[in-house]
Formats: C-alpha cells, sequence, structure tokens
C-alpha cells in the first residue's frame, strides 16, 4: 500500500513537473510575441509618421475639401 501511494506521488509530481515546463515554454513564447508586437507597432509608428509626412506637401482647397453631395433619385 506504501508503494502504491508512493508510486501515484511520485507520478503526481511528474506530471506538476510537466506542466510546470509547459508553463514555462508557453510564458516565453508569449513574451517573444509580446516583444515581436512591440517592433510591429514601433514600425508602423514610423511608417505612419513617414506617410504624414510624404502626404503633408498635398493642398486642397477648401471648397475641393467638401464632401460633395451625391445627385439621387
Amino acid at each position: 500500500e506504501i508503494s502504491a501511494a508512493s508510486s501515484e506521488q511520485s507520478a503526481g509530481v511528474a506530471q506538476v513537473g510537466e506542466a510546470v515546463t509547459q508553463m514555462d515554454q508557453t510564458t516565453q513564447q508569449s513574451a517573444a510575441l509580446v516583444e515581436e508586437m512591440a517592433a510591429a507597432a514601433s514600425s508602423l509608428r514610423s511608417q505612419a509618421q513617414d506617410l504624414v509626412q510624404a502626404v503633408s506637401v498635398f493642398r486642397l482647397e477648401r471648397e475641393a475639401a467638401q464632401p460633395l453631395a451625391l445627385s439621387g433619385a
């Protein structure tokens, strides 16, 4: 009976160890994804700033800037 309980306890400890290992791997993957998303956000911000600068040379006449009314039936 003690041997069976010891085997069960050993199996339980092994399962906990596997779960902790999986959690560690998931945490590392999440951290890597966070870094990738931060880099992507920074790149997107830079591209948006470049786009704003590129289109800032264009000017519309005040009348042309107003939306046109659609002629309907």
